[in-house]
Order: structure tokens, then sequence, then C-alpha cells
């Protein structure tokens, strides 16, 4: 599988590129009203709906393993996933954009994108080629009702 960099690695290198970002190139410091909040918001949001769906795998009693989609044991498609194909990955970028508005570096907003496009690429399609190909057409009609993100 080409799956081999988990996913939580992925986000701890982007978070800690935001914090070396804000720390050695302050040229992009900006400051609003409610920043902190949003920042809080964004964050903590990204945490409850990380939980919420792990929740949900782990009561499915299928793997929650990202570098192995293919031993997925069932089609999660409720709660949660009813929104989002993938709200782990979703939780990870809610995450990282509250920690980039927290740091207050509007170029943390490039490496948000950059995650996206990431995992995107060397993820989630590797992941639903995968899934296509262990539930075939329940998986392709769950793709057209549900969206990738959000």
């Amino acid at each position: 599988m080409e799956l081999k960099i988990p996913p939580a690695v992925i986000f701890i290198i982007f978070a800690f590129g935001m914090y070396l970002l804000d720390k050695f190139f302050p040229l992009g410091d900006f400051h609003f009203f409610g920043r902190i909040y949003l920042g809080s918001f964004l964050f903590f949001s990204g945490i409850l709906v990380g939980v919420v769906s792990l929740i949900q795998f782990f009561a499915s009693k299928t793997t929650a393993d990202p570098t192995r989609p293919e031993k997925a044991a069932k089609l999660v498609t409720r709660g949660v996933y009813t929104y989002t194909r993938n709200p782990m990955y979703l939780a990870m970028l809610l995450v990282l954009l509250g920690l980039g508005i927290h740091l207050g570096n509007a170029f943390n907003v490039l490496l948000a994108a950059s995650f996206v496009s990431y995992m995107n690429r060397f993820q989630i399609q590797p992941e639903e080629r995968a899934l296509s190909k262990k539930f075939g057409k329940d998986y392709q009609q769950y793709c057209t009702q549900v969206r990738r993100w959000f």
C-alpha cells in the first residue's frame, strides 16, 4: 500500500511548521478583535469532530488505521460521516486553522492549504481507491452523496 506516513505525523509536521513560520517569519503578523476566540473555537471544534469520528469508528468495530484502509470491516456512513467522508482529517484541518489563527501569522493559511493538498493527494485518494475496491457500489454511492471535506 502506498500509505506510508500516518496522518497524525503529517499533522504534527504541519503544526510544527506553523510554529516555525510564526517564530522566524513574522512578516505575516495579523491581529483582529476576537482572534483568540475564533482560534480557540476552531481548535476545540476540531478536537470534538475528531473524537466523535473516532468513537463512531470504534462503535462500528472497524479499523481506524489510516495506513490500512483495506482492513476496514464496515463502511461508516452515519453521524458525522453524513456530512464529511473524512471527519478525522477535517478535525486536523480545524485544529491547524485554530492554531494558525492563534499564532497570528497570515502565512499559516498557506500551510493549512498545503495540508489539504497533501492529504488529498497522498492519503485520501489512496484510501478512496482501497475503499472503492473493498466496498464497491456502496462506497461509490456514498461518495456521490457526501463531500470529501465538508
